[in-house]
Formats: C-alpha cells, sequence, structure tokens
C-alpha cells in the first residue's frame, strides 16, 4: 500500500485516562506513546474538539526519511477510542493507512511485539471501536500481555497492574516497542517486521 510521502502519520497509543489506570497491562499503548514524546521532546496537551491530548513533532534523520508525526492518546476510554482517532485522522488529513495503533495483546507471550496492517480486533475494545469508525486498513503495533492467570477473567487481568516481575523488564519492552514504531514510519512495514516480529 503506497501514501503521500508527504502525508503526516497518526501514531495513537490505546489506554484509559487518569492515575488510577496508568500502569495497568491495557495501558501499555500510553506507555510507548509518552516515550515518543519524549524522544520527539514534546508535551502532550489538549487537541481542540478531539478527545485526545496530542504532540505534533518529526521523527526520523535529516533528509527525505524524516516524517511529521500527530502521537495521540484518546482521553475516552478504550473501548470509546474510535471517535478521537477519527476525528485527529479527519483534522490532521492522515491517510488510515498512516495510522499507527499501539495496543495490548492477550494471544502474544509477554513483551513480544507483531507488527501488522490490518485485520480483526481480537476482542479487544479499543480496536473494535476504531474498527467501527474508519475500517481496519491502519497499522497495529501489538504488544504481548499473555494470558490471564488460572480463571482470572480477561477484563480483570487487562485492568490491573504489570506483576513485578514483569515490570523488571517493561522499559526495555517500552522502548523496544517505540523502536518499532520509529522504524514502521520511516522504514516501512516490511522492514519493521523483520527487525521487530520476533
Amino acid at each position: 500500500m503506497t501514501t503521500d510521502a508527504n502525508a503526516p502519520w497518526l501514531i495513537v497509543g490505546l489506554g484509559n485516562p487518569g492515575p488510577e489506570y496508568a500502569m495497568n497491562r491495557h495501558n501499555v499503548g500510553f506507555m510507548v506513546a509518552d516515550l515518543l514524546a519524549e524522544r520527539v521532546g514534546g508535551k502532550f496537551k489538549r487537541a481542540g474538539k478531539a478527545q485526545a491530548q496530542v504532540i505534533e513533532g518529526r521523527i526520523g534523520p535529516p533528509g527525505p526519511a524524516n516524517r511529521r508525526v500527530i502521537l495521540a492518546k484518546p482521553m475516552s476510554y478504550m473501548n470509546l477510542s474510535g471517535g478521537p482517532v477519527t476525528a485527529l485522522r479527519d483534522f490532521y488529513k492522515v491517510p488510515t493507512a498512516n495510522i499507527v495503533t499501539v495496543h495490548d495483546e492477550l494471544d502474544i507471550d509477554y513483551g513480544v511485539l507483531r507488527l501488522k496492517l490490518g485485520g480483526g480486533d481480537n476482542g479487544h475494545n479499543g480496536l473494535k471501536s476504531m474498527t467501527k469508525a474508519m475500517g481496519a486498513d491502519y497499522h497495529r503495533v501489538r504488544f504481548g500481555i499473555g494470558r490471564p492467570p488460572g480463571r482470572m477473567q480477561v477484563a480483570d487481568f487487562v485492568l490491573k497492574d504489570f506483576g513485578s516481575a514483569e515490570r523488571k523488564e517493561l522499559d526495555y519492552f517500552v522502548d523496544r516497542a517505540a523502536d518499532a514504531v520509529e522504524c514502521l514510519v520511516i522504514e516501512g512495514l516490511e522492514r519493521a517486521q523483520g527487525t521487530y516480529n520476533s
């Protein structure tokens, strides 16, 4: 899929707003967005009419590989992410193929990344909302969180904080996910998949 080389990219970290959710497994998309914000040297601010926080910046080396990006964290709740993302897409005139969403993924082991374009929502309410609002043809950076232990309900598991053992490696995995987003935007999906689809 080819896109206009000058079109901006919209990088969306999925999560729930509020300090009580900050370290939840479901909020790993926010964690990656926060790290990318540090890298571009910006601070999130409220986006006009869209229910989201955004930063505009650039990533990549100077020259033709440099990309204009809008980093976003929807401030709705996870299951309403589609509205804010669609509003940002329309406001910034971003082709749907230039949208990258970073989200937690139950069916992948903890810390493992999988990058893809399009596909189903696998029961993820944030993706479900986005796909309903604008179709499925956006990029996903899927961050594995593994399955809940024993008989724990999925909803309880994703809304729990990462465990102490997981937290020891969390910074490393978040850093790697941010690298994967940058590689996808600068070098394309195939290159990023080859490097990060471990």
